[in-house]
């Protein structure tokens, strides 16, 4: 099992030997993301994920940074997510220490010049009016804000235009200073290198890196909220999102709800797909996921479908989801188990892919389980358990329903649709 070695000034790393591997991944994830931040100056952690591309004091310019890692055939890019940032990149091995001395200039030295400041800032608002012709993506987050209301988990992590428009030069750098220090942050290691490169690597371009006194991110609360939202748009689809809270990233419940949720509605053989859309025709587009945060998770469905059929794939949905609290069948069970072992297999062959693995976990103070691991803990999810996990979050009072479409009100959509 891969440990984070952590060094004298906090930062923590994780290298991960992959002998047969021709590449080598590389991720700097740090504790900044959306549940860090405070209401009025929501979008402050991806506004800075961005501005840490437009320059640094040895790399002044934007394009200077693109040109380094192109002219080493090389990728870079960087996430923001509500529990952190993640800036990675991906390179052939005699290049390793070229892209983490690139990342490492990102994440200590960027400078935030006003120009850029502002460039980005409308870059930003256009990405947010771009959610604006994206329903799917609207109904998304119609749902999170029923789901956690009032909460920096519960709203878009790229902040709103209102927040955007007024976060100024002075915030964002006293953000980066206060957040992005040493040990607020896991460089993890992934491919082509040994443990010995890899550690020895990190402390040359990050020993010196001094650790800092970074905020922490908002634990969740459980408020009563709406339970309906629905956004009127003349949209040729209509979109439909339903949720309930359920387990968070350390409750053992969220393997049973992985496992649930693929009977559910992942996959083409999902009770959902063969409900909805084979026998029903209701929609075309319909699935189901369970996510977590540290402390909080939530059980969704999505469907896309015309209007004209809302009503009916609501009640559809309910009913199955009423009839997953009803015991599952062994060769439900199977199907399932062998679908998140295939996934998780496939997922790790990739260099970047096992980088992420590591580093998202090590930055939340997740239990470091690896791959195989992780395997087991669904290998030992019984039929008891999924039917426990199902009664106890597929409930009435956790409901939510998300709607975006031509719609003026939710009542005409609702008849019927219940887990009582």
């Amino acid at each position: 099992m891969p440990e984070p070695i952590t060094l004298e000034n906090g930062l923590r790393v994780v290298v991960v030997p992959m002998p047969h591997a021709r590449s080598v991944a590389l991720s700097a994830y740090v504790a900044a993301g959306s549940r860090f931040e405070a209401d009025p100056e929501a979008g402050l952690s991806h506004f800075v994920e961005h501005l840490a591309f437009k320059g640094t004091e040895r790399r002044p310019r934007p394009q200077d940074i693109s040109i380094e890692i192109d002219n080493i055939g090389g990728s870079i890019n960087a996430a923001t997510e509500r529990e952190y940032t993640v800036y990675y990149a991906k390179v052939t091995p005699q290049y390793t220490d070229r892209a983490l001395d690139i990342l490492g200039d990102m994440l200590r030295a960027s400078l935030f010049v006003p120009d850029e400041i502002e460039r980005e800032r409308g870059v930003i608002l256009e990405e947010l009016a771009a959610v604006e012709d994206s329903p799917d993506e609207q109904v998304g987050i119609l749902l999170d804000a029923l789901l956690w209301p009032g909460q920096p988990h519960g709203r878009d992590i790229a902040g709103s235009p209102a927040t955007v428009g007024t976060i100024g030069q002075e915030r964002l750098k006293r953000y980066y200073r206060d957040q992005y220090v040493a040990n607020a942050t896991v460089v993890t290691i992934a491919g082509a290198v040994t443990h010995e490169q890899g550690i020895t690597l990190a402390r040359s371009i990050f020993g010196d890196w001094q650790p800092g006194t970074p905020a922490t991110w908002k634990p969740n609360v459980t408020e009563p909220g709406e339970r309906v939202r629905v956004l009127a748009k003349e949209t040729e689809q209509a979109h439909l999102s339903i949720g309930m809270v359920s387990a968070g990233a350390l409750d053992p419940q969220r393997y049973p709800l992985s496992v649930l949720s693929v009977i559910v509605g992942e996959g083409m053989s999902s009770r959902l797909f063969l409900r909805l859309r084979e026998e029903l025709g209701l929609c075309y587009d319909i699935r189901s996921s369970a996510s977590q945060l540290y402390d909080t998770g939530s059980f969704n469905v999505y469907a896309g479908v015309d209007p004209t059929n809302a009503a009916a794939a609501l009640r559809e949905i309910s009913l199955e989801l009423r009839r997953a609290r009803q015991p599952v069948t062994s060769e439900e069970l199977q199907r399932a188990k062998g679908l998140l072992t295939s996934r998780i297999q496939l997922y790790t062959e990739d260099t970047q892919a096992v980088a992420s693995w590591y580093g998202a976990r090590a930055v939340r103070g997740l239990p470091m389980l690896t791959p195989d691991e992780t395997i087991a803990q669904y290998e030992r999810v019984m039929l008891d358990d999924v039917t426990a996990a199902a009664n106890d979050v597929l409930t009435e009072d956790r409901l939510r329903i998300a709607v975006v479409g031509p719609f003026e009100g939710a009542d005409a959509l609702l008849d019927g649709v219940h887990l009582r």
